[in-house]
């Protein structure tokens, strides 16, 4: 039992929470050691190597600073990390401790840890060069609480990287008018629209468009058993990746 990695989970009577709690206790040489939701002292998080953080936006950032301060690597699904909140918890990694498993403590932040997803936003950062045009339409279920996604936004993000190092202008867009916003929002120059519809659960298209042609890379989770695999690979990577990474494709061997 030695050998097992004590993980505990932040949020784990929400629907991720509850998921990945069962997947780490399903997994070959994880041990689940905490069960913590709004109101628990964390304390020390009943000696975790990993904590695995599905919480909300408003929360988050405390959480996670209370895992690192006290050597306990991190993976982070909640959404609505902004760049200054990125960097402030670069700041604290900075001063962190030793982790309980030796060495540095590391962070992943994951927009998304479902490996379809990620292999998503790694296509449409490819294809990006190679289009005028380009928006993204996220769908989700009625009870989430941000939008745009934080896959669509990192998805914009990658999208709008790659075509600035391709050169390319502007997306085309000829609107002057738009009071009601049904163009959607701007993420670095890329629309990107939010659906929440019920019965949904995640879902995602990027609409890439040429003159005569247009290409849909699209990706659906039909349940957040989706996101497990993910996640599990999160938690057995992240002490080997010391310091902030945010998204999973780095653990994964696609850089």
């Amino acid at each position: 039992m030695t050998d097992q990695l004590a993980v505990a989970v932040v949020g784990a009577s929400g629907r991720m929470g509850s998921q990945a709690c069962a997947a780490v206790e399903a997994a070959d040489g994880l041990r689940l050691v905490g069960r913590y939701d709004v109101g628990d002292e964390l304390g020390d998080l009943g000696g975790a190597d990993v904590v695995v953080e599905l919480t909300v936006p408003d929360a988050s950032p405390d959480n996670v600073a209370h895992c690192v301060a006290r050597g306990v690597h991190c993976v982070v699904g909640t959404t609505g990390w902004t760049p200054e909140r990125l960097a402030r918890l670069e700041e604290r990694l900075a001063q962190a401790p030793s982790a309980r498993t030796g060495g540095p403590v590391g962070v992943l932040v994951a927009p998304n840890f479902a490996i379809g997803a990620i292999l998503m936003m790694r296509f449409a950062q490819t294809a990006a060069r190679f289009y005028e045009s380009v928006e993204v339409v996220e769908l989700h279920h009625p009870q989430k609480v941000d939008a745009p996604s934080g896959t669509a936004a990192r998805t914009a993000s990658l999208v709008a990287a790659a075509r600035a190092e391709a050169g390319l202008g502007d997306v085309p867009d000829a609107t002057t008018r738009d009071e009601l916003g049904a163009r959607g929002a701007l993420v670095d120059g890329i629309p990107v629209h939010s659906v929440r519809l019920r019965g949904l659960v995640a879902h995602q298209e990027v609409l890439l468009g040429g003159v005569g042609e247009m290409l849909t890379i699209r990706h659906d989770s039909f349940d957040r058993e989706s996101f497990m695999p993910g996640v599990l690979a999160g938690v057995r990577g992240v002490a080997d990746h010391p310091g902030l990474t945010v998204g999973l494709e780095h653990y994964l061997g696609l850089d």
